[in-house]
This record gives structure tokens, sequence and C-alpha cells, in this order.
């Protein structure tokens, strides 16, 4: 029996309160479920038996993020130029990366294992999809795959926050330029 219309409606404002108290990662340590219902217009009852544990909130709206941020792949490769649809999305991979670290903080060991391995299988969708774009319009090399790009953008996840301007677009343009198809590819 499919979840009722109120109940579906409660789920979506308590993980879009939750979204938006994440999104700065400064305050993820900081998330009280309490304060979330409030600010959803619900009772903590409701609150917990969508997400019995501030874990399981905290990885469903990481879920979430993911999922939008890999499906906008698609929509980059429909819009723009392969090459310029890759650096989008790198783009907003980037500004994601900062999220992500403040809610991997907050989520148990246990949970990990399953958000990473969920982005990670989402994360390649997304570039193989990005890649083969790139490849039609001859601009990415033949011989790069989801992985090698993966382990280029682990720079994400070393950036400190004073770097972050200084580096995370020069280190994109290198990440960019790698994958590049050459006259020597083609």
């Amino acid at each position: 029996m499919p979840p009722r219309a109120d109940a579906t409606e409660n789920r979506a404002r308590i993980l879009q309160v939750a979204r938006e108290v994440v999104s700065d990662a400064a305050t993820v340590g900081d998330v009280r479920l309490n304060e979330i219902a409030k600010a959803a217009g619900v009772g903590q009852g409701t609150l917990y038996r969508h997400f019995p544990t501030r874990e399981a909130l905290l990885l469903e709206v990481y879920r979430r993020d993911v999922d939008e941020m890999c499906d906008a792949a698609a929509d980059l490769v429909r819009d723009l130029p392969a090459a310029e649809a890759m650096e989008r999305w790198l783009e907003r991979v980037e500004e994601y990366a900062w999220v992500k670290q403040g809610v991997f903080a907050a989520v148990e060991a246990a949970m990990r294992a399953d958000a990473t391995e969920h982005s990670h299988r989402r994360i390649a969708e997304a570039l193989d999809l990005l890649l083969a774009a790139g490849r039609a319009a001859g601009t990415v090399r033949a011989d790069v795959d989801a992985r090698d790009v993966v382990l280029l953008i682990g720079y994400l996840s070393l950036l400190t926050p004073g770097e972050r301007e200084v580096r995370s677009k020069r280190l994109r343009a290198v990440v960019l330029d790698g994958l590049r198809a050459s006259e020597a590819d083609g």
C-alpha cells in the first residue's frame, strides 16, 4: 500500500528542512532533530517514523543530493557542448564536495559503506554519460573511463577551506586538460 499523501508531504518537508540545515557544512554537527521537526511543521513522532535516527536522515539527504547531482549530467549533455557539460558538472561536484564532507562527518561508519556505494555508482553513471558525449564529439580521450575521473577529482577531499578558492578552479582545468582529446588520439 502506497504511503498516504500527508505522510509523503511530511517526509518531503522534513528532507527539505534537513537539506537546508546541512547545506552549511559547518552546522552538520549541530543538527537537532527536534529543530528540524519544528521547522518542517511536524511533530517529533512523525519525524522519527520517517527517520529513526539522525544518521538515517542525513544519509537520505546525502543520497538525494548525489542523485540530483548525477541526474544533472543528462541535462548538461543535452543542453551544452560535451566539453562544457563536463566542466559544469565538475563545478557542481566541487560545490557538493564541501557539503558531503560535513555530512559524512556526522554519519556513522556502518552507514558510510552504503552511502559510498550509492554515490560511487551514481557518479560513475553520470561520468560514463559525460565521457561518452565527449568521445562522440571528439573532445574526450578514448582511453579514459569513469574511475580515472573519480581518482582525478580526489583532490576535492584534500583541499582545505583556505585553498578552495585558489586551487579548485586550477585543478579542475588540469583535469579537463588531461581528459581532452589530442590530435594523436584521432
